[in-house]
């Protein structure tokens, strides 16, 4: 019986031992599955994609990623966002692929040629890089050399002939495979002339071509917050959003101390500000330049009489930043923005402020009428012979007190010396029967603060 009991006991101890050596490498044989991460880039290369790439890459490197897939579909766009997404793809520390799927022209092609490996669908093509202005002209020549230059050394940093790389921006580099023209290769030519690892018809044959198509796929999806960013980047969202930080504003000038519409128009300019920012369209002298508007605004509405250069320079300098900021331009410079990009945000402000004008139009006698309103603000009629009197010409009231005869809220009503008068506190509200001081006088009220 004992003797049984030893022989299970050795059993038991071979089972240990074999399971603590197999164990580990079944363990490593799991983890060494490789991690694929795929992004996708298949529209106009601006501000949203190149911060969609970084975010992207990022993602990839949290998450451990061994492999970037990009499947790309563009026919280009702006220059310098293009060249962000070079740097960020050169410098990325895991390898990285393209798969073309169909087009990869201009700004798309220089952020191919920054991929490890690339791979065609049949049909597609690769070039046409030349730099062109909002016009769709060719740029002047300093841009031409700039495109050149980092094509060639994109082309150099991955192994790819520099000067079919120059070629695909002038024609004059490589005459004999662009026949005076810019180079645009098929993925026949580009596999030929070692621009393109081989030719694939979608993702999951580039990943057997890469032996991966047993590894683990993460596709890339923007996160909802980024989406709700992108959402608010609509030029129509944009225009409505202009609409409410005009209105807002409007209608806090015309009744302070409400609250609700300004918060409103702060609300409104966070939103609109925010996705700009974030997408790098939205430069900070952009931004101080719109506070600055808001600010001679201000001062032409509190502390200027009547209304003149200050405020007109004011709304000038809130209606252009407001479309600077719209337009990915490089300080005043529009060579790469397209036309219709520029007109599209001039008519978003245009229609966001017209909008305002409207609603507020249409809205404002309803306002005045309002209940609310009616108890905030002093819409009474006081006549002469009823003691009322203007503070127009009352420097001698300078340095009196008196009592605060209504709410001021914080325009009201002064009795001095048994006479009221036109008032507004000088900062904050003043109750009914506060004790007041005359400080100054405006043309037709006193200023006043509230003493003791």
């Amino acid at each position: 019986m004992k003797s049984k009991a030893n022989h299970w006991q050795w059993h038991l101890l071979y089972l240990l031992i074999a399971g603590l050596l197999f164990a580990p490498d079944s363990m490593a044989q799991k983890s060494s599955k490789p991690k694929v991460f795929i992004m996708e880039i298949s529209s106009e290369i601006d501000p949203r994609t190149s911060r969609y790439t970084q975010l992207a890459l990022d993602e990839a490197t949290r998450i451990e990623a061994d492999h970037v897939l990009l499947k790309l579909n563009t026919y280009g766009g702006a220059v310098n966002d293009a060249d962000a997404i070079r740097k960020q793809l050169l410098e990325y520390p895991k390898p990285v692929y393209v798969f073309i799927d169909k087009n990869a022209a201009s700004a798309g092609a220089l952020i191919s040629i920054a991929c490890d490996s690339i791979y065609m669908a049949p049909g597609a093509n690769i070039g046409a890089a030349t730099v062109v202005g909002a016009d769709g002209q060719a740029a002047p020549g300093k841009y031409q050399s700039y495109m050149r230059s980092i094509m060639r050394s994109t082309a150099e940093a991955n192994g790819r002939d520099p000067h079919m790389a120059e070629s695909m921006v002038d024609a004059s580099v490589d005459s004999t495979l662009s026949a005076g023209q810019v180079l645009t290769l098929t993925t026949s030519e580009a596999i030929k002339f070692g621009f393109c690892e081989g030719q694939a018809a979608n993702v999951d044959e580039v990943l057997q071509k890469l032996n991966l198509q047993n590894a683990e796929i993460i596709h890339y999806e923007l996160s909802s917050t980024n989406k709700v960013i992108s959402f608010f980047l609509n030029p129509v969202i944009s225009g409505i959003l202009i609409l409410l930080i005009v209105g807002g504003l409007w209608f806090e000038l015309q009744t302070p101390g409400v609250g609700f519409p300004l918060l409103a128009a702060i609300v409104a300019g966070v939103l609109y500000l925010t996705p700009y920012y974030l997408n790098g369209l939205a430069e900070h002298w952009e931004i101080l330049l719109f506070i600055l508007g808001l600010v001679l605004i201000g001062l032409e509405v509190f502390v200027i009489p009547g209304f003149g250069v200050t405020g007109i320079s004011g709304i000038v300098l809130v209606f252009v930043s407001l479309i600077l900021i719209m337009v990915n331009n490089q300080s005043f410079d529009f060579t790469f923005v397209p036309s219709e990009q520029l007109m599209q945000s001039l008519v978003s402000v245009l229609t966001g402020m017209v909008g305002a004008v409207i609603v507020i139009a249409l809205t404002w006698n309803r306002v005045l009428g309002s209940r609310a309103l009616q108890r905030m603000v002093l819409n009474n009629t006081f006549h002469s012979n009823e003691g009322y009197r203007s503070a127009n010409n009352a420097d001698h009231l300078i340095g009196k007190t008196g009592i605060a005869h209504t709410p001021m809220t914080p325009s009201g009503r002064v009795m001095i010396e048994d006479t009221l008068y036109d008032a507004q506190a000088r900062e904050g509200f003043i109750e009914k029967g506060d004790t007041i001081q005359v400080i100054d006088q405006s043309t037709f009220s006193l200023r006043v603060k509230k003493v003791g």
